[in-house]
């Protein structure tokens, strides 16, 4: 009986894994863990407006999709035209001074100013400073947030 029972499950689980979507194979990406991430890690790479790099961009237990990247904006620079995203995203200004623009209203942020852009919302961001801005953008996706 043990034996008939191991099996009947073994080919339950069969069925279950060829029954899978894509989608469930993509929900299988390895969740993030709590951790440390340190300034520098990774390297910042050269753009043509300043520099980036991508800390971290993965689910966990509670979001699609966690995403957080360094930029440094050159002065005089912008972060492009006026654009959306469908997701929520928080900046957090290391250093320098941003001019922001939500939907044409513009405003200034500095050093350890944080600015919040709620989904589909029309902004960008121009380095007013004679430093280089570099900032944090975290960005955060849900079951909300539209796939494409």
């Amino acid at each position: 009986m043990k034996t008939y029972l191991t099996l009947m499950f073994a080919a339950l689980a069969g069925v279950a894994l060829f029954a899978q979507t894509d989608d469930t194979h993509r929900a299988a990406t390895p969740k993030m863990t709590s951790g440390i991430y340190p300034w520098g890690t990774p390297a910042m790479t050269p753009t043509k407006t300043g520099a980036r790099a991508t800390v971290f961009d993965a689910p966990t237990p509670t979001l699609d999709k966690f995403h957080c990247h360094v930029s440094t904006l050159n002065p005089g620079e912008t972060t492009g035209a006026l654009h959306r995203h469908p997701q929520e995203e928080l900046v957090i200004i290391k250093e320098g001074t941003l001019e922001v623009n939500i939907d044409g209203k513009l405003s200034t942020a500095k050093s350890g100013d944080m600015v919040f852009y709620a989904a589909n919302e029309n902004e960008n961001m121009r380095n007013v400073g004679k430093t280089p801005a570099t900032y944090y953008v975290v960005q955060f996706f849900t079951a909300l947030t539209p796939k494409s």
